[in-house]
């Protein structure tokens, strides 16, 4: 009688794990699956990625099919994606995400002593395998001992090259500048790190020279005429004028407001570089317009966030720090107003990814979303530009509200700043899901568990 197998190939390990006759063995990285990858070695396989499920033929005898359960990183057969389901052959290859771990689907005539696949495996089963087989006497080669001669290929992507160099970069300049370079340049690092965040958490593609020109595109409406077109529209017009002291309005009479003059106001700002580089990805061919158009939610993501660091970086190193340097400097010295512009600049680049960077991709996820769904996209660009104009408008008004609720007002900000992100998170993963580009996204994960 034959037994089917799944055969590790890939990797220093050589284990096998037989497949059952009467239910599905899923394969990932949760303890509860029948296969269990090991986090720390298999961080682009999702804890359930795929099943293999047996099925009875009409000649009667069991073949098993293999399933994809919408992993992130896609299923692969024989090099190519699988699209829901493929009843395996003997010899077929399948590797669980993109250069993940490869099995070979095999059958043997005689019992083997393979490990049969239990729901207490441990996550490190395999891991542990590998460890001890690998550990020898052998003496160490050239570039064992010293890597940098002989660099592995992927360098560059594993090892975060490109990051670290540019952060060795800002190091060193920041050693030998001071006063409005400094905040400058420690604002730019520290608002390309929050981007670069997001970048990895969507897992696409998208050129850099892209998302700098939408931060660009927003700090150039910033300075520009047309700002004040929106100023006088929804300042003026509508009613979203606030006093220079929030306290003295009540908190509905607030909120209406900053909803209106911040929200509203800000958010469409923001989203016309994701609106201009939609028209600009009509404009050329294949396959630049899918590099630089917007065609699905994470293009939109994406844009919006870029759109929101620019946003983020002229209001504060050009509004708030240089305003709050120059009064404390007035009553306490020059030196305390650095200080006083550099406790403020920190944590509004930081906080952006629960403020405008997070408003921002999720109402770029909806705009994304409309062009997937052109049937119902004025109703969900509707919901977009409303829900985040109003976390806009509740977190401003919950800051004023300062001088009424003291230091509760801490708790209402996280509350409103947590909502923030939670949506832009969700629209993330969601966003994923549904990329038509999933095969080719690359992984997102930040840790091993």
């Amino acid at each position: 009688m034959s037994i089917a197998i799944l055969r590790l190939v890939s990797g220093s390990g050589n284990n096998s794990y037989s497949l059952l006759t009467t239910g599905e063995a899923i394969v990932g990285r949760d303890p509860s699956c029948q296969i269990v990858l090991s986090s720390n070695l298999y961080g682009m396989v999702s804890r359930r990625h795929a099943s293999v499920r047996p099925s009875k033929t009409p000649d009667g005898r069991i073949s098993y099919v293999l399933w994809d359960l919408n992993s992130a990183n896609g299923t692969f057969l024989n090099g190519e994606t699988l699209q829901g389901s493929q009843e395996l052959q003997a010899g077929d290859r399948v590797m669980f995400g993109s250069n993940g771990p490869e099995f070979v689907f095999e059958y043997q005539h005689k019992q083997p002593p393979v490990k049969a696949p239990q729901p207490v495996i441990s996550p490190t089963q395999v891991a542990a395998k590998s460890v001890v087989l690998s550990n020898t006497d052998s003496e160490a080669s050239w570039s064992q001992l010293l890597p940098i001669l002989s660099p592995p290929k992927d360098l560059t992507r594993k090892a975060y090259l490109i990051p670290g160099m540019i952060t060795v970069i800002f190091v060193v300049l920041l050693f030998f500048v001071q006063g409005r370079t400094y905040q400058f340049l420690l604002g730019s690092y520290l608002a390309g790190a929050v981007l670069y965040f997001v970048y990895r958490l969507c897992g696409k593609p998208k050129p850099w020279w892209v998302l700098i020109a939408s931060m660009m595109f927003t700090i150039l409406l910033l300075a520009s005429p047309i700002l004040h077109l929106f100023i006088f529209v929804f300042r003026v017009l509508l009613p979203g004028n606030v006093p220079n002291d929030p306290s003295t309005l009540p908190f509905p009479q607030l909120f209406i407001r900053y909803f209106f003059g911040a929200g509203l106001l800000e958010e469409l700002l923001k989203a016309l570089p994701i609106v201009g580089f939609y028209f600009l990805g009509r404009t050329v061919s294949s396959p630049t317009r899918e590099r630089i158009g917007v065609w699905e939610p994470l293009d939109g993501i994406l844009l919006g966030s870029a759109s929101a660091v620019g946003f983020t970086l002229f209001e504060t190193l050009g509004q708030y720090v240089p305003g709050t340097v120059a009064e404390v400097a007035r009553d306490m010295g020059e030196q305390a107003g650095l200080l006083a512009g550099l406790e403020l600049l920190i944590p509004r680049i930081l906080g952006e990814v629960a403020g405008h960077l997070a408003w921002s991709g999720w109402f770029g996820y909806c705009i994304g979303l409309s062009i997937l769904k052109p049937r119902q996209a004025w109703r969900i660009l509707l919901v977009g530009y409303l829900s985040a104009s109003g976390l806009h408008g509740l977190w401003n008004s919950s800051a004023g509200l300062a001088g009424s609720l003291g230091v509760f007002v801490l708790g209402l900000l996280v509350v409103v700043g947590g909502m923030s992100y939670v949506l832009l998170g969700s629209a993330i993963i969601k966003a994923r899901s549904m990329s038509p580009t999933r095969s080719q996204n690359f992984a997102t994960r930040f840790y091993g568990s």
